[in-house]
């Protein structure tokens, strides 16, 4: 990918906020893929963070109403930074919800981002409602030829 002089491309994509959406998000990273080629292990594993966070805004922003989820995918030669946000309620990375049983639900998607990822920022959304996270995984290194 040749370097450009002025700010990387974003991509935007804005989905309702209901789980069968999510796919969307998947396929636009898919598309983004092929202009940087990654291993098909890397992109299995950004679509794994990826989805993580679209159903983080899925399940807890809007409870009850209808709402949408921003994704912006900034893809450069040596990394792609992912940030979704959403308008809803927000919610708290550090929370789980408790069962029946009083053993946590859910809670696992914020460590799976962090265990894939080599930067992760969780809070607010910009204007102060809803929320933002924002991944970024490093790319340098990765290398597979454009046949696959």
């Amino acid at each position: 990918m040749a370097r450009r002089n002025g700010p990387d491309p974003v991509v935007r994509l804005t989905i309702p906020a209901k789980p069968e959406y999510i796919t969307l998000c998947r396929l636009a990273l898919t598309g983004l893929s092929r202009l940087r080629p990654l291993s098909d292990e890397t992109l299995a594993d950004l679509k794994l963070a990826l989805t993580e966070a679209c159903s983080n805004s899925v399940r807890h922003a809007y409870p009850d109403a209808e709402g949408h989820v921003e994704i912006a995918y900034t893809l450069t030669e040596d990394a792609l930074s992912v940030v979704v946000t959403d308008e809803g309620g927000g919610f708290d990375p550090g929370a789980r919800e408790r069962g029946e049983d009083g053993l946590s639900e859910g809670g696992l998607g914020i460590a799976i981002i962090r265990a894939i990822a080599d930067e992760l920022e969780v809070g607010p959304g910009e204007n102060g409602r809803g929320s933002r996270l924002r991944f970024v995984k490093k790319l340098s290194g990765e290398s597979v030829p454009l046949s696959q």
